[in-house]
């Protein structure tokens, strides 16, 4: 009786042990993972529900797989090398194929912070306060907590900012959408070879599996001193922020088709989409989407531009991290500072149409991914550096295909687009 005691007690310990691991390490998978569902992965998934209703929940299906298998790679690959991905790229590929991957990146990141300050606008438009207003301050609020606090804070503050997302799961139980089609939408696939189909299905994938999302889970793997021991507990972390991001994807898209797609309400974003929302599905449904869009861009108009900071400054060998201040890492903060006002500016402008910056930034998501897969691809399946923890062989075969179906619809893309296919 007593030594049942005593391994009841210790089994307790070690359960308890387990938990504070995970809460120890929990974060950059869940924080990558939600702030995938940008301004951009709102607008597109709720154009996408709106013009096809649940017709391209399969191919959801299929990238929030591909996701999960990537976001781990580069996990794993920051526990195990300690190092950035452009720190990897770099190193095993030389400075050529660095500033390849740099630019792809910059050129991706540059249009999706523009993005997110246009999603932040669009948001707030809804209750009425112009963007004058509501862009200078949200770039003020994301550049003080990120340049004055350390990253414990500054991962505190993201994780506020998810509670969100809880708009849109609420938000399809409201509408009440017919559950049996939505199975169909998950089980048969269904893709039509015209153009707009093809460019909504570019941008699917490409706002679920974001390029800068990689740069970012790795780069904050490492911030964060996670190493090969500690990673057990953070790989739970990485497959439940890509999970979570797949089904808040989902839920969008479902609500999208159940109220817009019966009506015929063709709309270009997710502001629209909440006006259009109030007379169809409740003024309920309306607050809910607004709440989540302007938490969804807030969110990632702060980890995008610390992406591209972390990949830069690791490519180049310069200091980053959240917690250094400008004195030790001036190019870090400068560069992030920098695209912080940039897309502030461009988003300022008053000729510059808010929505098609979004949905033009996640088909350029779309285009650059292959390129971005095929870098993690041969680095994660590497035996030289990752030893024991390199791909095995479901994580490669999973990565290749979801990089062929990237690579597949850019192509089939510019086809239809530029040859007149």
């Amino acid at each position: 009786m007593i030594r049942t005691a005593s391994a009841v007690r210790r089994r307790a310990r070690v359960r308890r042990a387990t938990i504070l691991a995970f809460l120890a390490v929990m974060g950059p998978g869940i924080i990558t993972g939600f702030a995938g569902n940008d301004a951009g992965g709102v607008t597109t998934y709720t154009a996408v529900g709106a013009h096809y209703g649940y017709a391209l929940l399969w191919l959801l299906l299929l990238s929030t797989a591909g996701l999960v298998v990537i976001q781990e790679m580069c996990a794993r690959m920051g526990a195990v090398t300690g190092k950035g991905l452009s720190d990897l790229i770099r190193e095993r590929f030389g400075v050529r194929w660095t500033i390849v991957a740099m630019v792809a990146l910059l050129v991706a990141n540059g249009s999706n912070v523009v993005a997110e300050f246009a999603g932040v606008a669009a948001s707030l438009e809804l209750l009425g306060v112009q963007r004058i207003v509501s862009v200078p301050a949200a770039a003020i609020a994301i550049w003080v907590l990120v340049v004055f606090f350390s990253y414990r804070v500054v991962e505190r503050a993201l994780f506020v900012l998810l509670l969100a997302f809880v708009a849109y799961p609420a938000s399809a139980f409201i509408v009440r959408p017919d559950w049996d089609a939505v199975l169909r939408g998950l089980a048969v696939p269904e893709l039509s070879p015209g153009q707009a189909a093809l460019i909504a299905a570019l941008a699917l994938v490409g706002t679920t599996i974001t390029p800068y999302m990689q740069f970012y889970i790795q780069a904050s793997i490492v911030d964060k001193g996670i190493d090969r021991e500690l990673y057990r507990f953070a790989r739970i972390d990485v497959y439940l922020g890509a999970l979570l991001t797949g089904l808040n994807g989902f839920f969008i898209v479902v609500v999208a088709g159940a109220v817009l797609f019966p009506a015929h309400v063709l709309v270009n974003s997710a502001a629209d989409a909440a006006q259009a929302l109030g007379p169809l599905a409740g003024d309920q449904a309306k607050l809910l989407f607004g709440v989540g869009l302007f938490g969804a861009s807030l969110l990632a108009a702060t980890i995008m531009p610390l992406s591209t900071s972390y990949a830069i400054c690791e490519a180049f060998g310069w200091e980053s991290g959240i917690s250094k201040d400008f004195r030790e890492a001036p190019v870090f903060m400068g560069l992030f500072t920098l695209l912080l006002v940039l897309g502030a500016i461009v988003v300022l402008s008053p000729s510059v149409p808010l929505i098609p910056l979004i949905l033009v930034s996640q088909n350029v998501n779309g285009l650059l991914l292959p390129i971005v897969l095929v870098f993690i691809l041969r680095l994660a399946g590497d035996r030289g550096l990752m030893g024991d923890q390199a791909n095995g062989r479901l994580s490669q075969v999973v990565g290749i295909g979801t990089a062929v179906m990237a690579s597949a619809l850019s192509i089939g893309l510019v086809a239809v687009t530029v040859l007149g296919l």
